[in-house]
């Protein structure tokens, strides 16, 4: 299982870009109104919203692909 808190930083540090600055821009942009202390909180205590998830993804230009598991 994947943890999104690392996928996120992986993909900050791709963009050079940090966690508040990303979201001091998302919400000036009007994208999102949450703000770096609750970010964290919600990313350390795993209890992000997947439309939260989706708003990050889609500002940092990725996206979510479902695909079933092969075994």
């Amino acid at each position: 299982m994947i943890d999104i808190k690392e996928e996120i930083q992986v993909l900050l540090l791709r963009q050079g870009m940090s966690m508040s600055k990303m979201t001091r821009v998302m919400k000036a942009q009007g994208l999102s109104n949450i703000n770096i202390t609750s970010l964290s909180r919600m990313l350390t205590t795993k209890t992000i919203k997947f439309e939260t998830v989706q708003e990050i993804l889609d500002f940092l230009g990725y996206e979510i692909d479902i695909k079933k598991k092969t075994n």
